[in-house]
């Protein structure tokens, strides 16, 4: 978010604090994407990000007097986005837990699998781009949520390790190493699992094992589906944001999609519920 940007988000808090609700509602509108894009990372699955985006709007609305400029608009947001996702137990992988060691026994074990084609015609291309999207994000799911949190920041969002410590409440040499030793771990695993980063696994050849476990639906591609964002809208977010040496493409790549028609229409109610006007009335 450049400073021109970021000025107008200080002075719409402003406005928002002060009773404007065209405020409130134009500052949860700009910051749903980031939000959402946040939660898919660290939770997984779209389905839980958008549950988890619509409890952190609702709690970046109801926490905007508490925002003193001492720092970004945007930082405050990951840091309230970071301290609730750490927390959130609702989602599939915090029932079903995975681990590094789990999901490479997985790709080894149907390494050697013979299962016929399950594509129901889809272009095969389609269902590996579709595949890539979902596994990496699982695949962060492997990390503790402290350890996921600190790899996103550095990875997609690299964000500056000043920031990033103000984000997570530990100092910038603090963040540095976790970062470090995260990333080690990552690329290690990557380095023998995944065949983007010459690993043992393929997306094509796996494409018809993840349909027969029930981790692909030819008929509902969630990923090539939705509405990838402008790039320089992700460039945006990284103003004032060091680059750090790409461990992978796979993660520094992923696209940065605008917030899940769940979550837009569930913006646009809110704005028209009754508890909306109860909480801006307040």
């Amino acid at each position: 978010m450049d400073d021109t940007l970021q000025k107008e988000m200080e002075q719409l808090v402003g406005r928002a604090v002060a009773g404007d609700k065209s405020a409130v509602e134009k500052i949860l509108t700009e910051i749903q994407d980031l939000v959402f894009n946040y939660s898919l990372r660290m939770l997984g699955t779209i389905a839980d990000a958008e549950d988890a985006t619509q409890e952190i709007l609702i709690k970046v609305m109801t926490h905007l007097s508490s925002f003193r400029a001492e720092s970004r608009f945007t930082t405050w947001v990951f840091r309230i986005a970071s301290n609730y996702l750490k927390d959130y137990k609702k989602n599939m992988f915090s029932k079903y837990p995975l681990s590094f060691e789990f999901y490479g026994e997985d790709i080894e074990g149907s390494a050697g699998k013979d299962i016929p084609d399950l594509t129901q015609g889809v272009e095969q291309a389609i269902l590996e781009e579709e595949l890539k999207m979902s596994c990496t994000n699982v695949m962060l799911q492997c990390l503790d949520k402290e350890s996921r949190c600190v790899f996103i920041l550095g990875t997609m969002f690299k964000v500056d390790s000043r920031i990033a410590g103000d984000i997570l409440g530990i100092s910038p040499e603090a963040y540095r190493k976790r970062l470090s030793r995260v990333r080690a771990r990552m690329a290690e695993f990557m380095g023998t699992y995944c065949g983007l980063e010459g690993g043992m696994c393929n997306c094509g050849r796996r494409v018809n094992y993840a349909i027969a476990s029930h981790r692909l639906q030819p008929g509902n591609l969630e990923y090539s589906a939705m509405e990838q964002g402008d790039d320089e809208v992700m460039h945006g977010f990284k103003n004032a944001m060091e680059r750090v040496d790409d461990l992978s493409f796979v993660f520094s790549d992923l696209p940065f999609y605008h917030g899940g028609r769940e979550v837009k229409e569930w913006l646009q109610g809110f704005f028209d519920s009754e508890e909306y006007r109860t909480i801006t009335e307040a």
